[in-house]
């Protein structure tokens, strides 16, 4: 049965939602799931390689974006990473035309299944005219999806308005029955970005129908980390939820990309073990220049050896990135590199033993599978969830910031040095390593997790035949 069973995945255009939903590809197809990974052919392009002994189960289909009228969208444009977040207004309608072709993919294929993302709305019409179930694929922590709550409460259905404002959110919602500081926004900017963001209008309406129209919820996530979060969620869904584990990255060769790679990593294989810091923000925080210069001044100040992944931002020009005397000052200790960078064969590098990030879910599970000492900066999205999770379960440092998330390279500096050389750092590097002997389990992630959620998948499949 296992091995005929066909599931479809449909994730978002972002780095952050595709690479998760090819990790779950991987974990079916392990265990002899049949899956149509959903993209465009630039996005498909972009993905890790899917390993040859699991080529016979995994189809990686294109369809590519259809451009609508008066779009703004640069050519070529199919990913977050290659837009302004004014423009991805732009980009989230071009992909929503993509519900054609996924149409008649699925007439043609009648798969068991269809896995979606929050945003493809438009799958739970399709999969209800060809009488298909659906699952749902959350990318976010549990945490993050207790805090967003049951679909009703994101549309107010036969409700009163139950957040009325900004301000409303910055308490536990009233289905957390236990103390927590995790679920409540910050005052100040992180409120009213989900405020205005999320829960009026498009976005809240979109995830909805999804949450309403899916059979099962799936997250990206385990009991070890998130087990009181994950039970709020049964409870609130009143439908099966599944953690189907961390899905981290398979161990990745160090491979040859080019000669600066090549003396960045003789660099940092010659440096001490677990000294090095980590800096990196990802493809969806694009830092301004004065952030810049203060996370460049908070290094500077710290003395200790790092290495910064600096993708390009809205600066118009490289050589304007950084302060002018910041390289000299830190030559020796520190290296910069501007644009793509291997982040996961750098976490791998015994030299790394701290990283300096946004608080993005993949992220934080890609340093804890390291073990590193955490010190997190959230920016946008999720990330200030992820941050006050890890923090409270003595995993990370998070930085100083104001309620509109700026920050001071002081603050940068003693985030660093707590982290790294202090009895409070030593400590969370003693959790760190404990967690990362359950981050790389994999009879806890594919044997229990993942199976668990296959039987699921089966189940339903028999219960359809029968």
């Amino acid at each position: 049965m296992a091995k005929d069973l066909h599931v479809v995945l449909v994730p978002y255009v972002a780095f952050g939602h595709l690479l998760p939903f090819f990790h779950l590809s991987v974990a079916l197809a392990k265990a002899g799931i049949h899956v149509s990974f959903i993209s465009t052919p630039r996005n498909i392009q972009r993905l890790p390689k899917v390993p040859l002994e699991l080529s016979a189960f995994i189809n990686l289909v294109a369809f590519p974006l259809q451009i609508v009228n008066g779009s703004s969208l640069p050519e070529g444009a199919d990913n977050t990473f290659d837009v302004s977040l004014e423009k991805e207004k732009d980009l989230k309608a071009a992909y929503d035309l993509l519900c054609h072709p996924f149409k008649q993919f699925i007439a043609n294929e009648s798969p068991n299944w269809i896995g979606v993302d929050v945003f493809p709305h438009w799958a739970i019409d399709i999969a209800n005219d060809f009488c298909i179930p659906v699952f749902c694929f959350s990318i976010v922590s549990a945490a993050t999806r207790v805090f967003v709550g049951p679909p009703e409460y994101l549309t107010g259905d036969g409700l009163k308005i139950v957040r009325p404002s900004p301000e409303s959110l910055t308490s536990p919602p009233e289905w957390v029955t236990f103390p927590s500081s995790v679920v409540a926004a910050r005052r100040g900017s992180e409120a009213n970005d989900y405020y205005y963001n999320f829960f009026n209008g498009d976005m809240s309406k979109r995830i909805a129908k999804i949450l309403k129209g899916c059979k099962a919820l799936v997250i990206r996530s385990c009991k070890e980390i998130e087990g009181e979060y994950l039970e709020v969620l049964v409870k609130i869904f009143q439908k099966p939820v599944f953690p189907v584990g961390l899905l981290p990255p398979d161990q990745q060769e160090r491979r040859d990309y080019g000669e600066e790679w090549l003396k960045t990593f003789k660099w940092l294989d010659q440096q001490k073990p677990k000294s090095v810091v980590f800096v990196g923000f990802g493809s969806s925080c694009k830092l301004s220049k004065d952030q810049v210069h203060e996370i460049a001044y908070g290094l500077e100040l710290s003395n200790l050896p790092f290495l910064w992944s600096l993708v390009k931002s809205e600066i118009a020009d490289d050589i304007d990135v950084l302060p002018p005397s910041f390289i000299n000052n830190t030559a020796g200790r520190g290296l910069v590199c501007i644009g793509w960078a291997p982040q996961v064969e750098i976490l791998a590098n015994p030299a790394i033993g701290g990283s300096l990030f946004h608080g993005g879910w993949g992220s934080v599970i890609e340093n804890l599978r390291y073990g590193h000492r955490l010190i997190v900066l959230p920016l946008n999205f999720d990330q200030g969830f992820n941050a006050r999770l890890i923090v409270d379960k003595g995993l990370a440092i998070q930085v100083e910031q104001n309620e509109d998330r700026s920050f001071s390279r002081n603050a940068i500096t003693k985030g660093l040095r707590r982290a790294m050389v202090s009895e409070e750092g030593n400590q969370i590097g003693i959790k760190a390593a404990e967690l990362a002997a359950v981050v790389n389990n994999p009879t806890l992630h594919q044997e229990h997790y993942i199976a668990e959620f296959v039987q699921y998948l089966k189940n339903g499949v028999a219960a359809t035949q029968n």
